[in-house]
C-alpha cells in the first residue's frame, strides 16, 4: 500500500482520479487492497471489468482502455455504467454509438489522442509514436472529436493520452501534455465540454540501476503542467504500484555445462514470468535458502521446450545448487498476469505477504485445472 499512497498523495494538490492499471496484476485481493484506498482501475477488456466489480470498484472509477473492444464488452461497460470509454478509433466511436443507442443510453467517452513523442522505452512497451496501434493521431484528433461529438449517443467528456510503459524520464510525459492541452484548449473553444484528462500511467521502477523518477517529483511537474487547465486529472499506474511489491520464488532443479557454459535449471519457467523472454528483461536474483560460497557466469534457464526459456543470461550469480531456492526480484507486475500454461505446466501459488502474516490469494493450479473447459467427445 505503501507504493500506491506515495502515488496517490503526490496529486493531492489537484483534482484527480487514480485508476490502478488492473493489467498488471489482477487478483481481486489486491484490487479489494487498492479500492479500500479510493482507487479506481483502468482496464482493457470485459475480463479485467469482471474482476474490478467482483472486487467492488465504484463502476463511476472505472476507465475502459484498449483498441479491440467487442461488442459484448461494450455492452457490458454500458449496462455497468462505467465512467468513460478511451476510444481508439472512428469505427470504435462509432460501435459504441450504435450499441448505445440499441441500450437506450448514451456512451461517455474520451479519445486516445496519439502525440507521437517518443517514451524512450522498448519497442515492445512504447504506445506513444505513430506507427504504434494506439489511438488517434493528435493532427486528426479535433476533428474526429467534432464528429463524436455530433453523434446521438455519445457523450464526448475526456481527452485520453498514454505514452507505454517503464518511463524512465518524466520530460516525454511534459512534451505530451503540451500537445494535448493545446488540443484541450481548442476543443473547450468550440463548445466541448472537456470534464477529464486522462494521462494514463507508465512511470518505470528500477529493476537494476536505473533511476526512476520518485512519484513526488513526477506528480510536482505534471500538475504544474496542467493545474491551469482545470477539470479532472485521471491516472492509470500499474508498475510504479506493483513492480516492486511482488517476486517469484523458485527451486533449483539441476546444474550443468555445455561446451564450459554452465547452466542452472530452475522450476520457474517462461510461462510463469514472461518478461525476461520477451523484452529481454532484467530481474535481480537473490538467495534464499542458503548463502553460496561462490559467485559464478551462468544462465537461469526453466522446463520449457524453448531456447527464450531463460530468466537471466550471462550473469554472474550465486553458485545455486539443487534444492536451493532463489528468489526473481521486482515480478509483482506482469509477471503472474501475463503467465501461461504453455507446455501444459499449472500456474503458481500467489500469496500476499504483510509484515509477519500472509495468506494465499490463489492457489496453486493442478493438472486438472490446466484441461477444465475441454471437451473429451467420446
Amino acid at each position: 500500500m505503501q507504493h500506491f499512497q506515495a502515488f496517490d498523495s503526490a496529486f493531492a494538490g489537484i483534482d484527480h482520479l487514480t485508476c490502478y492499471s488492473v493489467k498488471a496484476c489482477s487478483n481481486i485481493n489486491i484490487l479489494k487492497l487498492f479500492l479500500k484506498e479510493g482507487s479506481g482501475t483502468d482496464i482493457v477488456s470485459g475480463g479485467e471489468l469482471h474482476r474490478s466489480l467482483m472486487a467492488g470498484a465504484d463502476p463511476q472509477k472505472i476507465v475502459y482502455s484498449g483498441v479491440g473492444k467487442s461488442c459484448g464488452e461494450i455492452i457490458y461497460a454500458l449496462k455497468s455504467d462505467i465512467l468513460m470509454f478511451n476510444a481508439e478509433s472512428p469505427q470504435e466511436i462509432d460501435r459504441i454509438n450504435k450499441i448505445a443507442g440499441s441500450l437506450g443510453t448514451k456512451g461517455r467517452i474520451a479519445i486516445r489522442v496519439n502525440p507521437d513523442v517518443d517514451p524512450k522505452t522498448h519497442t515492445y512497451i512504447s504506445t506513444g509514436l505513430k506507427e504504434n496501434k494506439f489511438g488517434i493521431n493528435i493532427n486528426e484528433a479535433y476533428d474526429e472529436y467534432i464528429r463524436a461529438a455530433k453523434l446521438e449517443n455519445i457523450d464526448v467528456v475526456g481527452v485520453s493520452c498514454h505514452l507505454g510503459s517503464q518511463l524512465l524520464d518524466v520530460t516525454p510525459f511534459l512534451d505530451a501534455l503540451k500537445k494535448v492541452a493545446e488540443l484541450v484548449k481548442k476543443l473547450r473553444a468550440a463548445g466541448l465540454t472537456i470534464k477529464y484528462l486522462d494521462i494514463g500511467g507508465g512511470l518505470g521502477i528500477t529493476y537494476d540501476e536505473e533511476t526512476a523518477p520518485h512519484p513526488k517529483d513526477y506528480g510536482g511537474k505534471i500538475i504544474d503542467s496542467v493545474r491551469y487547465l482545470g477539470g479532472t486529472l485521471i491516472l492509470e499506474p500499474g508498475r510504479v504500484i506493483a513492480g516492486n511489491a511482488g517476486v517469484l520464488l523458485s527451486k533449483v532443479l539441476y546444474t550443468k555445462r555445455n561446451e564450459g557454459k554452465k547452466f542452472t535449471i530452475v522450476d520457474a519457467a517462461m510461462n510463469d514470468l514472461l518478461r525476461p523472454s520477451l523484452y529481454g528483461s532484467f530481474h535481480r536474483i537473490l538467495e534464499v535458502s542458503r548463502k553460496a560460497a561462490a559467485k559464478v557466469s551462468c544462465d537461469i534457464v526453466g522446463p520449457i521446450c524453448e531456447s527464450g526459456d531463460f530468466i537471466a543470461k550471462d550473469r554472474e550469480l550465486p553458485d545455486f545448487q539443487p534444492d536451493d531456492i532463489i528468489c526473481v526480484m521486482s515480478a509483482g507486475a506482469y509477471g503472474f498476469t501475463m503467465s501461461s500454461n504453455y507446455n501444459s505446466r499449472p500456474r503458481a501459488a500467489e500469496v500476499l505477504v504483510s509484515g509477519d502474516s500472509y495468506k494465499l490469494i490463489r492457489k496453486r493450479e493442478t493438472y486438472e485445472d490446466i484441461i477444465r473447459g475441454e471437451v473429451d467427445d467420446k
